[in-house]
């Protein structure tokens, strides 16, 4: 972050100072007090559990010079500069919106979608670095909270920025889209991940429209041409289509796809390196992406290429002829059947079985048990004869796999410690197995265990 004076952050606010130098200068924002030091702004954020002005009095210990507050009975603390706001959130995001347009004058992407926000922002972060220095948002901070963050890391040399941008109620786009002010968007599909609280797919995709709303009116907006919502969608912007109509002489090669991309009238070979045929449609988001902004096709697709994914999605883990899928950190029905997709893809050493271990899904409203249902017929249809599930939800998963494989084997568990029991006398070791369920069900603690356990051990391809 660049030096950021109290005067300034006072302007943005609109806020008041109780004591303290309003010369003062700041070079970071934290609004974890643990991570507070000399050169930070503390942000006490007020949740619906914490509220972080109870904080202060470490801040201060800690070096920090300066806080914003919302509350005028606060400890006071000798050589602090505080800052009285009327809600320390949407302060923050102020100053991020003044900091945007004071000192980023680079070009952003949005990226917005139910699924594959983060692998698509990566891949388009990896193509544009073909032909830019690339900023990406870091971790998962794509929040009304993390948006902020992320604009203030953005490093002076950074000559373009891809910039992840989620939401989980209404009215959040809208906030998010003010403080990015995207040059372009990308929007990758429209699912029901938080259905529960935006109603339909249609108030999602209503809701992820409003990325538009602060976008540079200049600018060009990427839509998935196979999504039956995103493909109807009418606007004024320039918009490029991605799909599998830019796509031909696909190969699958133990669950990595190669193909032929077309893009603008131009063919390019691509070979990915992270598993999974749905990978097809986020490489076409991020090759788009590349040509719009003059990336030459083949220096991306390399880029593409050395892209291997992170941690708990689609990780891929080996020990010998063993194989685990790590797909643990969240899930939806869309997501559900692509790492399906993947364990049907990946051929298990002779003797080996292909095991689904799949748990809830949360957040999907009042069609949960039907949306799960459909998964195990999905899976049901595939080569893959045995399911072992986790969670209440997860039982209609088992229904709807033997309502399409009368005969196929299925374990269901309850409590994840008895199913981790069971899995490490199940395992075979020229087993391949998929490990897949929202974050909250804590499958990922499995496949830690089996990793203490020296079971398995990372594949990097």
């Amino acid at each position: 972050m660049r030096e950021y004076s109290v005067r300034q952050i006072i302007e943005a606010t609109k806020g008041k100072l109780l004591c303290g130098d309003e010369n003062a200068l700041v070079k970071d924002v934290v609004i974890d007090s643990r991570k507070a030091h000399p050169e930070a702004l503390f942000v006490p954020i007020i949740g619906e559990k914490n509220d972080a002005h109870q904080f202060l009095p470490s801040v201060a210990e800690a070096g920090c010079k300066v806080s914003l507050v919302s509350k005028k009975e606060v400890s006071i603390s000798e050589g602090m500069t505080y800052i009285l706001v009327e809600d320390t959130l949407k302060a923050l995001q102020d100053i991020a919106y003044a900091y945007r347009r004071e000192y980023i004058h680079i070009p952003l992407i949005g990226i917005t979608g139910s699924v594959g926000k983060t692998t698509t922002r990566e891949m388009v972060a990896a193509a544009l670095s073909g032909g830019y220095r690339v900023f990406k948002t870091p971790a998962n901070f794509n929040s009304q909270i993390g948006v902020p963050l992320t604009l203030f890391s953005i490093p002076e040399d950074a000559q373009i920025g891809v910039i992840e941008m989620g939401i989980s109620e209404p009215g959040e786009m809208t906030k998010i889209s003010r403080l990015v002010a995207p040059d372009s968007a990308v929007m990758t599909n429209i699912g029901v991940a938080h259905i529960e609280q935006l109603g339909s797919r249609g108030n999602i995709c209503a809701e992820k429209y409003h990325i538009c709303d602060y976008m540079n009116p200049e600018g060009t907006l990427f839509l998935n041409a196979d999504d039956d919502l995103l493909s109807k969608i009418k606007s004024e912007r320039k918009i490029v289509y991605f799909g599998k109509n830019q796509v031909s002489n696909i190969s699958m090669e133990n669950g990595l796809a190669k193909f032929v991309a077309k893009i603008d009238q131009k063919e390019v070979n691509v070979e990915l390196s992270v598993y999974g045929k749905h990978q097809i449609g986020n490489a076409l988001a991020a090759l788009s992406v590349a040509n719009c902004y003059g990336v030459d096709l083949v220096a991306a697709a390399e880029k593409l290429k050395e892209f291997h994914g992170f941690s708990h999605r689609q990780q891929i883990f080996r020990k010998n002829a063993l194989t685990i899928i790590d797909d643990t950190y969240n899930a939806s029905p869309v997501s559900m059947n692509g790492a399906v997709d993947i364990l049907e893809d990946i051929v298990p050493a002779v003797g080996g079985r292909k095991i689904a271990v799949l748990a809830d899904m949360k957040e999907l409203g009042e069609d949960a048990e039907k949306m799960h249902y459909e998964c195990g017929e999905y899976l049901g249809k595939k080569n893959i004869h045995i399911l072992v599930h986790l969670g209440e939800l997860s039982k209609e998963i088992e229904r709807g796999f033997l309502h399409i494989q009368p005969k196929g084997e299925v374990y269901g568990f309850l409590d994840r410690e008895k199913m981790d029991q069971f899995l490490r006398n199940f395992i075979r070791s020229k087993d391949v197995l998929l490990f897949k369920g929202s974050n909250s069900m804590h499958l990922s603690k499995s496949i830690e265990e089996l990793l203490q356990n020296e079971l398995i051990c990372r594949c990097d391809h």
